[in-house]
């Protein structure tokens, strides 16, 4: 694992005090917090956190992830909801990456669910 390397999340702390302790089971407390993880886990390649902390109703069967994606940072640009005492949240964000030698951008807003009292991915809104 990364040690105490700094988190890919953009918080800037260790990984393992940081999303570490999510992927290894801890639930996040919000719904940004799973977006930081989620996005962790996209760089880390942790198909199975990212599996888990999927919607039952939107999770893919497989998930594959493009080895040749190579996530450079995320930014968060917007929160909605997604706090300690709310049900839904939808967290805005863009995250860089380097694919084939080009830089490119993704932009998207994410809409989370608490689903007995964890947060779970639902899916992406307009």
């Amino acid at each position: 694992m990364h040690g105490m390397n700094t988190c890919p999340c953009g918080l800037g702390e260790p990984y393992d005090e940081c999303c570490g302790k999510y992927h290894r089971g801890a639930e996040p407390p919000s719904a940004e917090l799973l977006m930081r993880a989620r996005y962790s886990a996209y760089v880390l390649a942790d198909r199975a956190f990212l599996l888990r902390t999927w919607h039952e109703k939107t999770r893919p069967r497989a998930l594959t992830l493009e080895s040749e994606q190579n996530w450079q940072g995320l930014t968060i640009l917007g929160r909605e909801g997604g706090g300690l005492f709310d049900t839904e949240g939808i967290v805005e964000f863009r995250a860089r990456y380097v694919a084939d030698g080009r830089s490119g951008t993704m932009h998207d807003r994410s809409r989370f669910v608490k689903v007995d009292g964890a947060w779970r991915y639902l899916d992406e809104v307009a």
